[in-house]
């Protein structure tokens, strides 16, 4: 049973944490990124978004907080349009995405999580303070409370920002490639989080690299290469032919075994950045900078707006 939190929250006659995508197309100076788009993330589902590096995984997620414009199409949260809801989704971007030397402690950026319930100029109350500390308890970092947050390691960086979520008790949570260069602990933690918000009904859509995590944890899977290429079971979507129609070369086939390779980007980097391709790929996007509030810095100017 679905708890009755930010009913307040939901327009009146708003459906279910459903995500609708219809017809998306997102693009940037001047070259498409994503094409024809169109899938549905039903009410409580746990999806994995997959595909090579510049798929368009990013871009999809930045659009689906409304960091980027849509060319076409249109997206739908309660069956509404986007921006129609408040604070109901959650969204944790890459870590390499973000400026680490913002001046906060770890307790400031997960009472950020709070700020979407507060009315201006008011100040977190009692209910505000306590989801903060129990977020920052089920995220194993309650002792770095008061430790800024470019001290911590990569690990305790994407934990924070976790908690900071998870303070926000959000319908709709988005990961992009959260398990990406964390320790094992992140790791099980990030795990772990996962099945609690299942205990709580909260539709999941995550990036990730790892096809054997995406075929053993998740309801469906969403493979992407600027376009859809498949959704929905992982038993359906993750075959020999969708993989090779996705990953192209990328993808090795012996003896029955499917063997991916990361041809992109050198040492593990997501965030590598060819703007013209001349290593014979294309990014997804330029670079992008964003603070802990997850306003995003281009060309020195801040996008000041909440992504959710």
């Amino acid at each position: 049973m679905r708890s009755n939190r930010h009913e307040a929250d939901i327009p009146a006659g708003a459906e279910p944490a459903r995500l609708d995508v219809e017809g998306v197309e997102v693009g940037y100076e001047g070259r498409m990124v994503l094409s024809g788009l169109t899938f549905r993330l039903e009410h409580g589902t746990r999806a994995a978004v997959v595909g090579p590096n510049g798929a368009g995984k990013s871009t999809l997620f930045k659009a689906l907080v409304g960091l980027l414009p849509l060319r076409s199409g249109r997206i739908l949260i309660h069956g509404l349009p986007l921006g129609s809801h408040l604070d109901c989704v959650a969204y944790i971007p890459q870590r390499e995405n973000v400026d680490w030397n913002f001046p906060v402690t770890v307790r400031d950026v997960v009472t950020m999580g709070r700020y979407g319930h507060l009315h201006w100029l008011q100040r977190p109350g009692k209910r505000d303070r306590a989801l903060v500390d129990e977020s920052l308890e089920r995220m194993g970092i309650a002792d770095l409370a008061s430790r800024s947050i470019n001290e911590l390691s990569g690990g305790q960086q994407q934990r924070v920002f976790l908690a900071r979520a998870l303070a926000q008790e959000p319908h709709i949570f988005l990961m992009d490639e959260p398990f990406n260069g964390v320790d094992r602990v992140t790791q099980d933690a990030t795990l772990d989080l996962l099945d609690h918000l299942r205990e709580k009904d909260v539709t999941v859509l995550i990036s990730t690299h790892d096809l054997n995590l995406a075929a053993t944890r998740f309801d469906k899977v969403l493979l992407l290469n600027r376009a859809l290429v498949a959704y929905g079971p992982a038993d359906e979507v993750l075959g020999e032919e969708n993989l090779v129609r996705a990953f192209g070369s990328s993808l090795l086939v012996k003896a029955g075994a499917t063997l991916l390779v990361d041809e992109c980007c050198p040492d593990g980097r997501m965030d590598c950045d060819d703007r013209d391709g001349r290593d014979g790929h294309l990014h997804e996007e330029p670079s992008a900078r964003a603070s802990p509030d997850l306003g995003i810095t281009r060309k020195g100017r801040k996008n000041q707006g909440r992504s959710a």
